[in-house]
């Protein structure tokens, strides 16, 4: 419960953050949040460490937390190598994914189906994690599965967000069953391509959407 009110708060704040609520460098202020939010500090705090892991709030000590947003060129950075690790999870995944973990695949692409019909971008990114997940753990590669993790954990807002973009959700789900298809097909390098371009493609949309946001809030 404590959980998923912390990591309720985060999406609230990450929501904020975004649409230009807070800027950088902003203080957030932990009673008038606890206020606000109607929790005790517990919650609030965990929300910020979740918030600092994917880079969007710097907590220093005895000073507080800081909205920190990263500039277009580190996020740019970032997707280029997610976008890299995911090609090489894709390629080894190809050559030793299970049948029962393609089925998971299916599954998640079922679910991710159904929250495009039912426009629900939080629905599909709860499913979209597990997809890519998946595809990480039947890389066969446990560092690689575990740098590829962390890296996607920094970048889930950012890949959150994006998902609101116009038309997005469906042309990501067409995204994830070409990956399905190089995946049950046994392709290394298909699968690979269709993962590198389906992360590069987030990247595009996520710098568009701050673009559009910039201008609105101008």
């Amino acid at each position: 419960m404590e959980q998923r009110r912390a990591d309720n708060i985060a999406e609230a704040l990450e929501e904020q953050i975004f649409s230009g609520v807070y800027m950088d460098g902003d203080r957030l202020d932990e009673v008038r949040l606890a206020e606000q939010f109607g929790v005790s500090r517990t919650p609030l705090r965990e929300a910020f460490q979740r918030l600092a892991l994917s880079g969007l709030v710097e907590l220093i000590p005895r000073r507080g937390a800081f909205v920190r947003q990263p500039g277009p060129i580190e996020l740019m950075e970032m997707f280029e190598v997610m976008a890299e690790l995911e090609a090489v999870c894709g390629r080894l995944a190809a050559m030793r994914i299970s049948e029962a973990a393609l089925e998971d695949l299916r599954d998640a692409n079922a679910k991710c189906q159904s929250a495009v019909d039912a426009q629900d971008p939080d629905n599909y990114y709860a499913e979209n994690e597990r997809f890519h997940r998946t595809i990480y753990q039947q890389s066969g590669n446990g560092f690689l599965a575990q740098e590829a993790s962390k890296l996607h954990k920094r970048l889930k807002p950012f890949r959150r967000q994006q998902l609101k973009f116009r038309g997005r959700m469906a042309q990501s789900m067409a995204e994830h069953e070409a990956i399905v298809e190089a995946l049950s097909n046994g392709e290394p390098e298909a699968a690979a391509k269709a993962l590198r371009e389906h992360v590069a493609v987030q990247g595009e949309k996520f710098h568009n959407l701050m673009a559009s946001l910039k201008t609105a809030a101008e």
